[in-house]
């Protein structure tokens, strides 16, 4: 797709920082292209609990926004937390939706942003139903912090933003899109295409 220029891609949320992440990201792929945020439901919770919760909410975005532009991307980001043995780490998952060559689906792919762990303290709070969002502002004293330097930037000071993050997952649901002659190919290949990467042990 990268050697088609594309008109409009449309990102599933309002939220400014979700936009802007993806209109980073394509930009320098597709210059001439148009970047437009609209109101998208995710068909899950407010505040995702789960990887598997979250991928839904975000391809749930992405397709819906994609077929309500008329656009020829669409994009989908779902911010969500996982509880794992070694605490709560905060993470989005990211989405890419087009039309599918044969016209009959929806070809998607998936990128996750960075993980980081959240301070145990919050975490209880959003196990016991807190949303991370919310939460931050009153904590914080913050304002719609997710629509702004959001948690990753409250816990690196600054190091890195929302923004940042959530271009990690918008660059990495564009790989099967930029790079389509891999994703294309069977499964019996993989094993080449793995040795092609390491410097062509099948020469």
């Amino acid at each position: 797709m990268s050697q088609f220029a594309l008109r409009q891609i449309a990102v599933g949320s309002l939220n400014p920082v979700k936009i802007a992440a993806v209109r980073n990201v394509t930009q320098q792929i597709w210059p001439n292209s148009q970047v437009i945020g609209l109101a998208a439901a995710s068909g899950v919770r407010s505040q995702p609990l789960d990887d598997d919760e979250a991928i839904a909410g975000a391809i749930n975005r992405a397709r819906a926004a994609r077929t309500t532009a008329s656009a020829d991307l669409g994009f989908g980001l779902e911010g969500h937390v996982v509880d794992t043995p070694y605490g709560m780490f905060v993470s989005a998952w990211v989405a890419a939706a087009a039309v599918a060559p044969d016209g009959a689906a929806d070809l998607v792919g998936l990128g996750a942003a960075g993980r980081f762990q959240l301070p145990e303290w919050l975490a209880r709070e959003v196990r016991n139903g807190a949303e991370l969002g919310p939460l931050m502002d009153r904590t914080f004293h913050g304002e719609n912090t997710k629509q702004k330097q959001g948690a990753v930037g409250i816990f690196t000071n600054g190091l890195m933003e929302r923004t940042e993050a959530l271009q990690v997952g918008v660059t990495f649901a564009l790989t099967r899109f930029i790079n389509q002659e891999f994703y294309n190919r069977s499964t019996d290949n993989v094993y080449s295409i793995n040795a092609l990467l390491r410097g062509g042990a099948h020469g």
